[in-house]
């Protein structure tokens, strides 16, 4: 397996790093996973194989750097403006369970929930046979590249904020070539952190719960996704690890296929401007929520799998409440 990540160098500079096993290398004369994607489209080849063509730079001690804050977001973009976060939900098996759980109405048993609705039309159509469109799932937007927080750096909490969840998802990584053509580079650990009491409230809010920032890598897996994904998400304390649960993704645990949910995402013109940057969670069926987990400020979020390369962590950090409403000048 071969993992990219991107480093801040001890001279302040940046370099995209390669590791196959235990090795890791600087690949040479490269500042970004983005210019090394744009240049690989551009001529004609595959990334692993752009990659080989620059050779292998001087080894890297990638844990020492991880340790040292210094690894990045894997895939960003110099303009933050032009890296879009968003993401699917009910996508998973199992993940309607959580999410109804959540929706219930007071009304007679034989009708369901909006979020049930939703997730048989993906049993039912999500992975529609080859050329053909499927059912088209959940989508939410979380933000730009203001809104991602790099590996080991806090996750702030609005001070309005009702709650602060993790959700432990997998993430492709893609970039729009100069003909607006989508080209995804791979994928890494997500964390789509959002705020399950406000969408709890009320479904119509998920969209204002899903604004808040998100993680994801620190490596980036080059290559396709695993059909069956199993890793750990934890929610540590003081030290002390005090919720734990594996998480499953991959196309065997979803009811939508990878294709569909990409085409889905990228039908929109919109989403195929030239030279930016997607960063797309594709959906979880674990939650701390669910179990009546309530983090709080100093919390540290962990999610790992081994498939993925080094573990995500990320603290939780709380804002300062608002206490007046944003005054909006009028010119």
């Amino acid at each position: 397996m071969m993992f990219l990540s991107q480093i801040m160098l001890p001279d302040g500079g940046r370099a995209v790093v390669m590791r196959k096993g235990e090795a890791a290398h600087l690949v040479p004369d490269t500042r970004s996973t983005r210019e090394l994607a744009l240049a690989a489209i551009a001529a004609g080849r595959s990334l692993a194989d752009e990659i080989a063509a620059r050779g292998t730079g001087e080894a890297v001690a990638l844990g020492q750097a991880l340790s040292e804050g210094r690894v990045t977001l894997p895939l960003d973009h110099p303009d933050p403006a032009h890296l879009h976060l968003t993401g699917t939900g009910l996508t998973h098996l199992g993940s309607a369970a959580t999410r109804d759980a959540m929706h219930q109405k007071a009304i007679e048993t034989e009708d369901l929930t909006d979020s049930m609705k939703m997730f048989r039309m993906g049993l039912e159509g999500g992975k529609p046979a080859g050329g053909q469109v499927g059912a088209q799932p959940e989508w939410f937007y979380k933000g730009n590249g203001f809104a991602a927080a790099a590996p080991g750096k806090p996750l702030a909490s609005p001070g309005f904020a009702l709650d602060a969840g993790e959700e432990p998802e997998i993430a492709g990584l893609y970039v729009i070539a100069p003909d607006g053509s989508p080209f995804r580079l791979g994928f890494a650990l997500g964390n789509e952190f959002s705020d399950h009491v406000t969408e709890r409230g009320n479904y119509l809010w998920l969209a204002h719960s899903k604004l808040r920032p998100a993680s994801f890598g620190p490596e980036m897996l080059v290559g396709p996704l695993p059909d069956h994904v199993e890793g750990k998400s934890r929610v540590i304390r003081d030290g002390e690890v005090i919720w734990e649960k594996p998480f499953l993704s991959g196309e065997a645990n979803m009811s939508h296929s990878l294709s569909n949910l990409e085409h889905h995402h990228f039908k929109y013109d919109l989403f195929r401007q030239p030279g930016d940057v997607h960063v797309h969670f594709f959906g979880t069926a674990t939650l701390s929520f669910a179990d009546g987990i309530t983090t709080r400020p100093g919390d540290e979020f962990e999610i790992a799998c081994d498939a993925f390369g080094l573990p995500l962590r990320n603290p939780v950090t709380q804002q300062d409440a608002q206490t007046a409403p944003v005054a909006v000048a009028a010119l």
